[in-house]
């Protein structure tokens, strides 16, 4: 969420900065029902000064002005009681305005509207010919039996799948893989955290409102009142551990690592581009979150897409780094990098990670904050995510990258000690 001081002060410039990010954003309506409720603030405090007024004249009066008084006090009361429901709604009005905003672009971010409007940073690794035709994944995975998207339909529907024998076991590997990297080489703390969340922890992390169609939702019969979800990321769960703490400046930077399954209903998704593992409604990620202080935060960035690359590179697949223009960039974030690996199938980039920096954005919607001894004072944190790395995209590109023939795929060197001596994986296991 934006500091609505900030916002109002500097509202010309944020309108032209927010332009790109949004489809309508009336700084006016906001500026209006922000002093509206400044004013009502004001005749609360008023009202309340008045009736403690006549509160304290009340134990020293004659018998004949008992009532008399008794009956202000009790005008006061409902008058207060009254402009109180009405300073809720518009606090509620305009909190739901405020959500509804997203995060203010970063001055190094591009202007844009699409994929050409992105700035390419980094190439990485050779593009390797293949000789032969590559053999499909889902045409392997059918083949082998190994990696199944169709019986799985009888169970959950569309956009799920089943992995079995080698194919299951390189999917675990890569994952163990990922983790041991992060927290033996980039010193991440591994953490096991919870698949179902509350809705606030959703519009904490700025999924909700604006993504409110591609959640899954849980209704739980015993507690009639909250609403749960499946998370679309660990990040919900991971930044919300810090929900409305105060940290202490020695506890920073905080560096943590989580692999999950995240859940999302995908249900615009179509196109060659989001066949088999790249676009499922059940996937595992690899999630990384640095929490750290605001002068900071910019170099975790850089860190943290370093510490996500680092896997890329100790796998040998080729990629680049992009800088995301404004209205391709995530909602909660002021600056974005995407890692893509090359697929020789499609012979396109395939995004395997997003690492965003969210400024304050996310830390002033949970409120999480950290004592900063030299001012004497509660600063709100600077938060930083990125998948380190979608494992199931990984798999994928991996089976297209390290085919040697066609249906014959090289398990890569790094991965050897995760997959118990097998080295190749084919149309027989």
């Amino acid at each position: 969420m934006l500091n609505i001081k900030f916002l109002l002060d500097n509202f010309d410039i944020l309108s032209k900065q927010l332009n790109n990010r949004i489809l309508s954003f009336n700084i006016k309506e906001i500026f209006y029902l922000f002093n509206i409720k400044k004013k009502i603030k004001f005749e609360i405090e008023l009202l309340q000064s008045k009736r403690n007024f006549f509160t304290k004249k009340f134990f020293h009066i004659m018998k004949e002005d008992f009532f008399f008084l008794k009956n202000i006090i009790k005008f006061f009361k409902i008058n207060i009681n009254f402009k109180k429901k009405i300073l809720n709604k518009i606090s509620f009005i305009l909190q739901e305005k405020l959500l509804q905003i997203p995060n203010i672009p970063h001055k190094s971010v591009p202007l844009g509207k699409c994929d050409v409007d992105n700035k390419i940073i980094l190439n990485w690794g050779i593009i390797k010919k293949k000789s032969f035709k590559i053999m499909d994944h889902i045409k392997f995975g059918k083949l082998t039996g190994n990696l199944n998207f169709y019986d799985v339909s009888n169970i959950s529907g569309s956009g799920f799948v089943v992995m079995k024998n080698s194919i299951a076991f390189l999917y675990r590997a890569l994952s163990q893989f990922m983790l041991d990297v992060h927290t033996k080489k980039n010193f991440y703390s591994e953490i096991y955290v919870p698949y179902i969340v509350n809705i606030s922890s959703l519009y904490g992390t700025g999924q909700l409102p604006k993504f409110y169609k591609d959640i899954f939702y849980v209704n739980s019969k015993r507690e009639k009142n909250i609403n749960y979800a499946l998370i679309p990321t660990s990040e919900v769960s991971l930044i919300n551990l810090f929900k409305n703490k105060i940290l202490k400046e020695t506890d920073l930077p905080i560096k943590l690592v989580s692999n999950t399954p995240c859940f999302r209903s995908e249900s615009k998704s179509y196109g060659k581009n989001n066949r088999g593992l790249i676009r499922l409604k059940q996937f595992d990620k690899v999630e990384l979150i640095q929490v750290v202080k605001p002068k900071y935060s910019m170099l975790a960035l850089e860190k943290l897409t370093c510490d996500a690359e680092m896997i890329l590179k100790m796998l040998n697949l080729p990629y680049r780094k992009v800088l995301l223009c404004d209205k391709l960039m995530s909602f909660s974030s002021c600056k974005t990098y995407d890692l893509e690996v090359w697929s020789p199938l499609d012979k396109s980039y395939i995004e395997v990670s997003s690492c965003s920096n969210t400024w304050d954005f996310q830390s002033r919607r949970i409120n999480i904050r950290y004592k900063d001894k030299k001012l004497n004072s509660n600063i709100f944190v600077h938060v930083i995510n990125g998948s380190g790395l979608a494992v199931g995209r990984i798999l994928m590109l991996i089976l297209e990258n390290f085919q040697v023939d066609t249906g014959v795929i090289k398990i890569p060197d790094i991965l050897l000690n995760y997959m118990d001596g097998l080295k190749f994986i084919n149309l027989n296991n």
